[in-house]
């Protein structure tokens, strides 16, 4: 296994989506700066102004601008800012970021109640009620997390939710960021904080039921794996629209021994067609480029979901290996020049610290500090460079911006209890 001393400069690598490689890596050499005891209070202190900034831009530059159009979403949205604070209050317990997460959130609710028809946790209305349900209870304001938990309940009574192809479902998209999986992402969020059975099994079950006949439905023209699923005509392999995050989601309910080995099956049909030459994944079936390596697509969200999967299915060891075979695709690929969770050096980090909590060996968390120092160093140069999405709101957005990286900063106070924000529970 390659340690932190091996951490090359990439060249310049440029794909169709402007995910390109770093020409130089200005990583702290670890003969000089050993990245282990790199200071805590030091990202802590970035962690904390960072997100001031974030809440300085998005929530306090909508407050001066009421009346124009907002993105209430987690994903790109000012969901994703109340997000942040609720992870900062977590890291801090800073009662200011507490009371501003349940402000930022009261507005997003008002304003997702006519504006988004999705009802995930990272693009739809699904994830304000969740979110707002959580910070409620801990605020100990039950009536309003009553208020709250009704309303994901009326999101849950969607009636496409449960319907199968059998039945016409295919109205409504499966994956995370649209789809049925976002649902219950939201709702496995909910009972996290909540208690298990805050929202019912048997009203999640049906949903879950869906999912698994929809993706065999879709695995049944000309492929060999049980389940597959299609977003706009493709049939995309990654976290936000495909196989990796509808399967990590999946993977958090009780399964039958068919619908178990079914979800087995799909893992082991993309681990038997990795590139052979770089151990990548394909972001779509039977796509033959091999660049992206990122959350969106490619090997990061497959490290996280094979961890998941090595959790689930204990005697398998091929699930573990192959999770830390993909970390070992994101590390040699180096970094990318966006900086969000979604396609940048935020997210990929995270792939480190899933392989930190499922193996307990200290060079994963090495990485995922190298790559957050590298963030610390050089953030402001990027976003000025344009390396972020060059929009002023996604700039600081959370899957799309500098939100994840005060996420990932804060993560890293306690990486054993580490979680990419709004795929890991």
């Amino acid at each position: 296994m390659s340690s932190v001393v091996g951490f090359a400069s990439q060249e310049s690598n440029s794909s169709e989506d402007g995910n390109e490689r770093l020409d130089l890596l200005k990583i702290p050499d670890p003969t000089v700066t050993n990245l282990l005891s790199f200071p805590i209070q030091a990202f802590l202190k970035a962690a904390v102004s960072l997100k001031d900034q974030v809440v300085q831009v998005t929530w306090e530059g909508w407050c001066e601008e009421q009346g124009s159009s907002t993105d209430p979403t987690a994903f790109t949205g000012l969901l994703g800012t109340a997000f942040t604070c609720l992870r900062s209050y977590e890291a801090t317990g800073s009662q200011r970021d507490l009371l501003l997460c349940a402000e930022i959130v009261d507005i997003c609710a008002s304003i997702a109640r006519n504006s988004t028809r999705h009802v995930t946790f990272l693009c739809g209305k699904g994830g304000v009620y969740a979110l707002g349900a959580v910070v409620a209870n801990l605020k100990g304001d039950h009536q309003k997390r009553d208020l709250f938990l009704d309303l994901f309940l009326d999101v849950a009574q969607e009636r496409a939710l449960p319907v199968g192809p059998e039945e016409g479902g295919f109205g409504m998209s499966y994956d995370l960021l649209y789809g049925r999986a976002g649902f219950l992402w939201a709702a496995l969020f909910i009972n996290k904080y909540l208690g298990q059975e805050t929202i019912p099994n048997d009203l999640l079950m049906p949903v879950v039921e869906a999912v698994l006949a929809g993706g065999r439905a879709g695995a049944s023209d000309n492929t060999a794996s049980p389940l597959m699923y299609r977003w706009h005509g493709t049939r995309y392999w990654g976290a936000a629209h495909g196989l990796a995050g509808i399967l990590h989601v999946l993977l958090h309910f009780p399964l039958s021994q068919e619908d178990a080995n079914d979800v087995k099956q799909t893992l082991r049909y993309m681990m038997s067609n990795r590139f052979p030459h770089s151990g990548n994944y394909p972001s779509s079936e039977g796509n033959p480029r091999d660049k992206l390596v990122q959350w969106s697509h490619g090997a990061t969200a497959m490290a996280i979901t094979l961890c998941k999967a090595s959790q689930v299915f204990l005697s398998d060891r091929e699930f573990r290996d192959a999770a830390i075979e993909a970390g070992e695709v994101v590390w040699k690929s180096g970094l990318v020049k966006k900086v969000g969770l979604a396609d940048g050096v935020a997210g990929n980090a995270y792939a480190f610290l899933s392989l930190y909590r499922l193996t307990g060996e200290a060079i994963y968390e090495e990485r995922a500090k190298a790559f957050a120092s590298f963030l610390y160093h050089n953030t402001k140069k990027l976003v000025s460079e344009g390396h972020s999405q060059g929009v002023a709101d996604r700039d600081y957005s959370l899957f799309q911006g500098l939100a994840g990286t005060a996420c990932l900063w804060l993560d890293l106070l306690a990486p054993e209890n580490s979680k990419f924000p709004g795929y890991e529970l």
